[in-house]
């Protein structure tokens, strides 16, 4: 009986984000993220439309605050803005949290306003959740190996730039993006 039990949430929490698991190679090192399509199927498809077009391999994380959270795949190397998608409907109502490890979309004050910028989340950010702060922020998915480099990236000295605060002074580049489904 214990045995069954045992497989059966080990089961039920690895389907937790069963979706496509996407690994993008920085200059500090790899991190992968497993996406919910089931949860957020707005958001994943609209993250894996720039992950198959291959528009985020040169994008930067260009705000990280420790203690928070690390943004990214909205601009260049160079502060550039990227092109983006039409702004996709918010969808922080799908009961994932924003917790310690979860990728969620970056938006404007406008709730359906995100495109292309995602955001990892440091430490447990309840406070964004559409539970405490409607209309929220849509997690989408979670790192699943190597958060130490999102934690890493926290640790590097930041500055302003081009009118935005929290830039690493190091831009952190994504070099590379792959796909496991």
């Amino acid at each position: 009986m214990w045995k069954s039990l045992v497989l059966a949430l080990t089961l039920v929490s690895s389907s937790v984000f069963a979706g496509p698991k996407v690994t993008f190679e920085t200059n500090l090192g790899p991190f992968t993220v497993e996406l919910n399509q089931e949860k957020a199927p707005i958001s994943v498809a609209n993250f894996m439309k720039y992950v198959d077009d291959g528009s985020y391999v040169g994008s930067q994380f260009h705000r990280v605050i420790p203690n928070f959270m690390a943004q990214g795949g909205g601009f260049d190397q160079e502060m550039n803005r990227l092109p983006t998608y039409a702004p996709i409907t918010n969808e922080a109502t799908n009961g994932l949290s924003n917790k310690t490890a979860t990728i969620a979309m970056a938006r404007t004050n406008d709730p359906n306003s995100a495109t292309r910028q995602f955001y990892i989340n440091l430490v447990d950010n309840n406070f964004l959740d559409y539970k405490q702060r409607p209309p929220g922020y849509a997690v989408f998915g979670e790192v699943t190996q190597g958060f130490n480099v999102i934690q890493n990236m926290a640790k590097k000295p930041t500055t302003a730039k081009q009118g935005m605060r929290d830039v690493p002074v190091e831009p952190i580049i994504i070099t590379a993006v792959s796909v496991e489904k």
